[in-house]
C-alpha cells in the first residue's frame, strides 16, 4: 500500500485554545487510526519552542484517502491545522525495517 508524508502547519494564535479543547480527542483519534497513521508527531523550530505543526507517515490506498484522513483529525476540524502538504514517501532502505 502506498505511503504518504503529511506536513501540517498550525495556527499559532489558536494553538493554546485548540489544544486545550481537542488534544485528548486528537490523541484518541490517532490511536483509533494507528493502522493508517503509522507515525505522528509535532514539529518545532530546530532550536526549540512551541509546536508549529506536525508530521505524519500515512499508509493509504490513494492520495485522496490520505487527504481525507488528514482532514478528519480533531486538530484539523477544530482549526489548529491551517494547512498541510501531502507527499508520496518511500523508504531509503527498502529491504530494511523502519524502527523509531
Amino acid at each position: 500500500m502506498p505511503l504518504f508524508a503529511a506536513i501540517f502547519e498550525d495556527d499559532l494564535a489558536a494553538a493554546e485554545r485548540v489544544r486545550a479543547v481537542a488534544e485528548d480527542a486528537h490523541v484518541a483519534w490517532l490511536e483509533k487510526h494507528r493502522d493508517r497513521v503509522l507515525v505522528a508527531g509535532a514539529l518545532r523550530a530546530a532550536d526549540g519552542g512551541p509546536a508549529t505543526g506536525g508530521l505524519w507517515l500515512i499508509e493509504a490506498e490513494s492520495a485522496d484517502e490520505a487527504r481525507r484522513i488528514c482532514t478528519e483529525d480533531p486538530f484539523f476540524t477544530h482549526g489548529l491545522r491551517t494547512s498541510f502538504r501531502l507527499e508520496s514517501w518511500s523508504k531509503g532502505f527498502p529491504k530494511g525495517p523502519v524502527t523509531l
